[in-house]
């Protein structure tokens, strides 16, 4: 029997099994990105639920806050006649990523085994039906329910959606692991992007005098995400084992830290390489998304007045009018990091498959400190077009090095169990979402407590930050390849070998075909809400040069 009729006759499971999702002879690989990214453009919207915190903070009194000064978190968490404080609401950020890691970890097995269709649907199910129950919340006014909803089923959503099709395009692009993995990681930085906005318009449609519209408009992405998760998810295809690229040949060797075989998942995280890459990420992450947190402020803080043309007004001797304007640039300025972390996420990683993942995360680390060590120069010398730059390209490093490590790990540990192992991994990016904001905050209060000029406050910050990065450029450069004892024996079993009938090594009409009118009709819906969204965005950054 020739291989083609192989894969054609192989056992076929249920609808939503790995195995009915095996690739046959004429599947265009092509069509498995814009699946990739219809995913995670909609989880991504977890990194712009900030664009709800002011709507909700008044969602009772409606036109103003209705105040309760002595409320505790406790009491915000059960109140039904007094409006939530920001920071009640922000702490749906901690939740997000504090169950994406776990839920990534804890899942991440059972992902490879049930394959992404399986695990797509089921953060379709939590991500959009976390929405709902959040609606139900704020319908109601309680806010451990948005808690409940978004935070921690939204938030296993987030883990099980960030993930899969990680996984499954690594399989599908081994030839170009860090292009792949930028293409989907890419679609989660821009999920705030299209969404934030979108959420805008939806809320100011929806609002009267008697509602901030935020529930209905959880209400509708909830459903407008729900159906492009579903597209996605029914899109995804997984290639046979031993699958290549035709004209393709795998390195020989590990000479480029290109691992020849596959590590179990239980084995992977008893390695050194797994803790350093592990450390890495943390510290990468870590020194890069508090600061982004407070972006805002911090150049409001640093630049005063030369935001709006009056060099010498002080952030501090604000009236209402300058405040506006600043705030209109610091606005400009968010937009643009934003789109230098999601250029960055697919820029960075396919260039790591030239340069490869351990320079390219060296490149990170060595101009990350080289930035941060200028930027106290650049405020205090008033740079404004150099400091917004240097910003600018720490961002694409931020979205660069989640963009990477997936492709890193492949490297390190083959792609059989990568989606696993990245799932364990994604625990440091839990870390890091909370140390890193805590070393900012913390660091900026206290400069602020000790009478600190505000021009001067983020310096300590900044150098506390570039010597993050120096321990990780130390913990990449420890990177070695791994022994061989760590390789298991190539068996054909496991979940790769979804078929039962695995292919030796060619490619068999599958993933031939390029951009065929599928391929583009496919592209071009997931194309169109993207170019919105950095049409959207950049013309807010335009602010920032006029």
């Amino acid at each position: 029997m020739t291989q083609d009729m192989a894969l054609r006759g192989a056992p076929r499971g249920g609808f939503l099994d790995r195995e009915r999702i095996v690739a046959e002879p004429g599947f265009n690989r092509w069509l498995v990105p814009p699946a990739a990214l219809a995913v995670h453009l909609c989880i991504g919207m977890a990194y712009g639920f900030s664009v709800f915190w002011l709507p909700l903070s008044r969602a009772i009194g409606v036109s103003e806050a209705r105040a309760c000064p002595d409320m505790t978190l406790l009491g915000a968490l059960v109140t039904t006649t007094c409006d939530w404080r920001v920071s009640d609401l922000v702490w749906m950020y901690t939740l997000f990523f504090v169950f994406l890691g776990a839920a990534a970890a804890i899942f991440g097995g059972w992902l490879e085994r049930a394959g992404p269709r399986k695990a797509g649907l089921v953060s379709t199910l939590c991500w959009c039906g976390g929405m709902a129950v959040s609606a139900f919340g704020i319908y109601t006014h309680q806010l451990w329910i948005m808690w409940l909803g978004s935070g921690v089923i939204g938030g296993i959503g987030l883990g099980l959606g960030y993930i899969s099709p990680v996984s499954t395009l690594i399989k599908w692009f081994p030839d170009r692991r860090g292009m792949a993995t930028g293409m989907a990681i890419m679609g989660f930085g821009g999920g705030a992007m299209i969404g934030s906005p979108l959420a805008n318009i939806l809320m100011n449609h929806f609002k009267t005098p008697d509602s901030v519209g935020v529930w209905q408009t959880f209400l509708t992405l909830a459903v407008v995400y729900a159906l492009f998760m579903l597209a996605g998810s029914l899109g995804y295809r997984v290639p046979p084992q031993n699958w290549r690229p035709e004209g393709w040949t795998p390195p020989a060797g590990t000479t480029k830290m290109i691992a020849a075989g596959n590590v179990a998942l239980s084995d992977a995280h008893k390695t050194p390489q797994f803790w350093l890459l592990w450390s890495a990420l943390c510290l990468n992450v870590s020194a890069s998304i508090g600061i982004i947190g407070v972006a805002a402020p911090m150049i409001q803080e640093l630049f005063g007045g030369a935001l709006f043309g009056e060099p010498g007004v002080a952030f501090t001797a604000f009236d209402d009018a300058q405040r506006s304007a600043a705030a209109a640039v610091a606005g400009g300025f968010v937009g643009l990091i934003s789109l230098f972390n999601i250029g960055g996420r697919f820029a960075w990683a396919s260039l790591s498959d030239r340069l490869g993942r351990k320079a390219t995360y060296a490149i990170f680390f060595a101009l990350g400190t080289a930035l941060y060590l200028a930027a106290p120069t650049l405020a205090a010398s008033q740079a404004l077009f150099l400091f917004v730059a240097a910003f600018c390209i720490i961002a694409s490093m931020y979205g660069g090095g989640f963009a990477t490590i997936p492709a890193y790990l492949a490297d390190i540990f083959g792609t059989q169990y990568v989606g696993a192992i990245h799932g364990r991994l994604l625990t440091a990016w839990s870390t890091a979402g909370v140390l890193g904001p805590l070393i900012v905050a913390y660091l900026r209060d206290a400069q602020i407590a000790a009478g600190v000029p505000r021009t001067e406050v983020y310096d300590t910050i900044f150098y506390v930050l570039a010597a993050l990065l120096v321990a990780g450029f130390a913990a990449n450069l420890l990177v070695r390849p791994l022994a061989a004892k760590w390789f298991m024996a190539e068996t054909g079993t496991g979940p790769a070998a979804a078929t039962g009938t695995p292919v030796s090594g060619g490619s068999y009409g599958i993933g031939k075909g390029g951009f065929t009118p599928a391929a583009a009709l496919a592209w071009t819906a997931i194309g169109l809400p993207i170019a919105w969204g950095v049409w959207t965005t950049l013309s807010k950054a335009l602010v920032l040069f006029q």
